[in-house]
């Protein structure tokens, strides 16, 4: 991607938040966050290898040099999120990459994470939507227990741990916002879907560590703080948060009980992702009911396998701990 061609997509929201359309599979379904304060910077979520020049091409519109964003802060590793936190370190001389502690070993090392992936998508496809993942020197990373406390140039940041999509997720809340950054914690919302009543959420339940009980718990845990608004990777900022918050722990208990009472049925993947496209048709019609259901499914195609698959691995696992 030469210089020339960068044609970022961001929108400068409050309080020094920017938020940066990564660039993934289309536009405004990831993105991730450049904080600033004072003279210093920090990205939360990267994208992918592909969105480094993007998240670069910012800071330049922007002034702000590459030496000085202080941190770089995946949510989680999954390669939507932290595909880019490796080649991204290589270009920030300064900044140090702060990782849950499960994830942390994936971010040092990304072998198993880059076999894993191409098993999942094959070399060229790999290649294609998530390009390399390159290692951080360990040197660089700061590990984020729960609670741990940053400093970014007297802004504090709060790092909860925030299971239920997945083991090694944090969430970050920012005083100065009274905002969390989510990750995939706090479900997806699409803004095309944005509609007569207010934003659309879901949750995701992406293979492999979906937990309805820990995924309530923390919801619970954000509600605590009274946060004014989320940043989401999936897409953007939202401000309804105890009204999106019911909706999402009624849609994580719905999709938990679809999956169990397809549990023995002989097409189990089948009829999974047919009752999750119904259920999430119907919910999505009372938000937008001028898209056609064509349109609709489009917009959730990736999003309705990978919930399908996440929940059969759920299932599975159930299985074996009743075994």
């Amino acid at each position: 991607m030469s210089a020339m061609s960068l044609n970022p997509v961001y929108q400068d929201l409050l309080q020094g938040i920017t938020c940066i359309d990564t660039n993934y599979l289309r536009p405004q379904l990831a993105a991730c966050y450049l904080v600033t304060q004072g003279d210093q910077a920090a990205f939360i979520d990267t994208g992918t290898y592909h969105s480094v020049p993007l998240l670069l091409e910012v800071l330049r519109r922007k002034g702000i040099s590459r030496e000085q964003v202080a941190y770089v802060m995946p949510t989680h590793v999954h390669l939507d999120h932290a595909g880019g936190a490796g080649e991204l370190i290589r270009q920030l001389p300064n900044a140090r990459l702060v990782i849950h502690p499960r994830g942390a070993r994936h971010m040092i090392d990304p072998e198993k994470l880059t076999s894993g992936s191409i098993a999942v998508y094959g070399e060229e496809e790999f290649r294609r939507h998530f390009g390399e993942l390159h290692p951080v020197p360990e040197n660089r990373v700061i590990i984020a227990e729960d609670e741990f406390s940053l400093d970014l140039n007297g802004r504090t940041l709060l790092f909860l741990d925030t299971p239920g999509h997945a083991k090694h997720h944090y969430s970050v809340y920012d005083e100065r916002s009274n905002g969390f950054f989510t990750g995939d914690t706090f479900g997806l919302s699409y803004r095309e879907l944005d509609g007569q009543n207010g934003p659309f959420i879901f949750p995701p339940t992406t293979p492999v560590q979906f937990n309805p009980t820990a995924w309530h718990d923390s919801i619970a845990r954000y509600l605590r703080l009274k946060p004014q608004r989320m940043f989401l990777t999936h897409y953007g900022m939202i401000t309804e948060v105890a009204k999106l918050a019911d909706d999402l722990c009624h849609d994580i208990d719905k999709l938990a009980t679809i999956a169990q009472e397809a549990a023995d049925a002989p097409h189990r993947h089948q009829r999974i992702l047919q009752d999750i496209t119904h259920y999430l048709l119907s919910r999505a019609s009372e938000f937008h009911p001028e898209h056609s259901a064509q349109r609709v499914q489009e917009i959730f195609a990736l999003d309705l396998e990978l919930n399908t698959q996440g929940l059969e691995v759920w299932l599975d696992r159930q299985s074996r701990t009743r075994g």
